[in-house]
């Protein structure tokens, strides 16, 4: 499912139009994403977390020369861990 099928989808169990479905489903995303810009998690019951993780520094190989060797430095990375129930709906 995409994005467009996601707006649909919830137009349709909302009873809204296309446009406010769009409005509600970018509010919500863009709200996760400046909570966790902002370095907070985001819980959802029933659904899962999402939270910024530490990626540590390492060294990897030069996909076009595998002899060298590359500094990957370390980052912050988006990251999300389901919950119970989503698990359980999807097993």
């Amino acid at each position: 499912m995409n994005k467009s099928e996601l707006v649909q989808a919830v137009a349709k169990a909302a009873g809204l139009s296309n446009s406010k479905a769009t409005q509600v489903v970018s509010t919500v995303i863009g709200e996760i994403a400046g909570a966790l810009a902002k370095g907070n998690k985001v819980q959802i019951a029933g659904f899962g977390t999402f939270e910024v993780r530490q990626r540590a520094a390492r060294e990897a190989r030069n996909p076009q020369d595998p002899t060298k060797k590359v500094k990957v430095p370390a980052r912050k990375v988006p990251a999300f861990r389901a919950g119970k129930a989503l698990k359980d709906k999807v097993s």
